[in-house]
């Protein structure tokens, strides 16, 4: 098989299991709804499945370098297909029970998708194929799956329950296990040194992203920035739309424009991706997608022009992550890699449920607008810095950048 067949194959792996996931994410919770009737138990279940899930994204790397990713990938997916399987199969047997097996899901899934994330360089380089390149198509069927795996899961459940529901998540990873075992082969790496002690790896990935300007300035970046995506998705626009509008219809609108956005940006920076500055299209797009859409809200009641400004900062934060994927894969260590993308991804990804009870802890204390109008401005003068922080990009742009890993 060539190597470009398996990186497609990967990629196709890699979007089943995203879609899958998005399911799980609707239906695990849906579960507990109708079993116990619980909406204090729904929103427990869904935090325990996400926190192992951000853990194991961060303490994977070690045990990633010593199994190899390959490995690792096919051996959580087939365990995910397991412990979903097992959910699925054991829905009335307490719920205790219950909040284990999808805890262990939610670290499962954190192996697996960090493993997966450490397969594309080397299938990249197999196949030629420029990184950032794959980094901004991955984000475009990111996107996709996004789009397509909640509403999927809702209209599954609609057609079924949500137990055979989770039957089906189960067949999804375990297809993604095959798929990798079977098709995707990356270059063998031999390693001439020897592997450190695990606390001790650990700690040299930590220590990495510290001390490297450029990762440290786009991952406080892209946290910042994700913590205020999610304030204004899960609390700032309902609320917005509750008080300003007083009807869903804006809610679906302002949210879609955001979506549809994001998915269009995707789309474009893959086409022009090579083509760009890939620093100040980082920079430029966390400036876009982040403070404009929370400004917009707290001093506008105008839905068209709010939906307006959220479908641009949609758009620019398209941007962010193929960048910092691509500059995670070029710029670090190959031996690193494991421990520093597992590291960054987790602390990126802990900005989402962070930015939520914050929204609501702010609108709480302080009212929607002073919370919109102080989001904004940190928001804004967080994105800006790298703007005039222009060192690390010359940094990322130099040749030797990409020639000495």
């Amino acid at each position: 098989m060539s190597a470009r067949r398996g990186l497609v194959i990967l990629f196709i792996a890699d979007v089943l299991s995203a879609v899958g996931s998005r399911i799980t994410m609707v239906a695990i919770p849906w579960l507990v709804l109708v079993t116990t009737g619980s909406a204090a138990r729904m929103g427990l279940v869904a935090a325990v499945e996400l926190v192992p899930y951000i853990v194991v994204s961060i303490m994977a790397g070690p045990v990633i370098d010593r199994l190899g990713p390959r490995r690792t990938a096919i051996l959580a997916n087939l365990a995910s297909a397991v412990a979903v399987a097992a959910i699925a199969g054991t829905a009335t047997i307490g719920f205790a029970v219950l909040l284990v097996l999808v805890a262990l899901a939610g670290g499962l899934r954190g192996a697996a998708d960090r493993s997966k994330d450490l397969l594309v360089r080397p299938m990249a380089e197999a196949a030629e194929v420029p990184l950032i390149r794959i980094t901004s198509l991955h984000e475009t069927f990111a996107r996709g799956a996004t789009l397509l795996g909640a509403p999927l899961g809702g209209l599954l459940i609609y057609w079924t329950d949500a137990s055979s529901v989770l039957w089906i998540d189960a067949v999804t990873f375990l297809v993604c296990g095959l798929l990798i075992a079977g098709f995707v082969r990356p270059p063998e790496v031999v390693s001439a040194s020897r592997p450190d002690k695990y606390f001790r790896s650990l700690a040299v990935g930590f220590s990495y992203v510290r001390r490297d300007a450029l990762l440290a300035t786009m991952l406080i970046t892209t946290f910042t920035v994700n913590i205020f995506a999610s304030a204004s998705t899960a609390v700032f626009i309902p609320v917005w739309v509750a008080d300003e509008l007083g009807s869903p219809a804006g809610l679906g609108l302002t949210l879609g424009a955001f979506a549809g956005g994001a998915l269009l940006g995707s789309i474009a920076f893959t086409v022009w991706a090579t083509k760009l500055p890939r620093y100040l299209t980082f920079a430029l797009g966390a400036f876009i997608g982040g403070s404009p859409r929370l400004l917009v809200l707290g001093l506008s009641d105008n839905l068209v022009l709010v939906a307006a400004v959220t479908f641009l900062s949609g758009i620019g934060i398209a941007a962010i992550n193929p960048v910092f994927g691509a500059v995670l894969y070029e710029h670090v260590p190959k031996d690193l890699q494991a421990r520093v993308i597992g590291l960054v991804a987790a602390s990126s990804f802990a900005g989402l449920p962070l930015g939520a009870l914050l929204a609501g802890e702010l609108v709480s204390g302080f009212g929607l607008f002073p919370a919109l109008i102080g989001s904004g401005i940190v928001c804004l003068v967080v994105s800006v810095y790298p703007l005039v922080r222009r060192g690390p990009g010359r940094i990322l742009d130099a040749p030797s950048a990409v020639e000495a890993v």
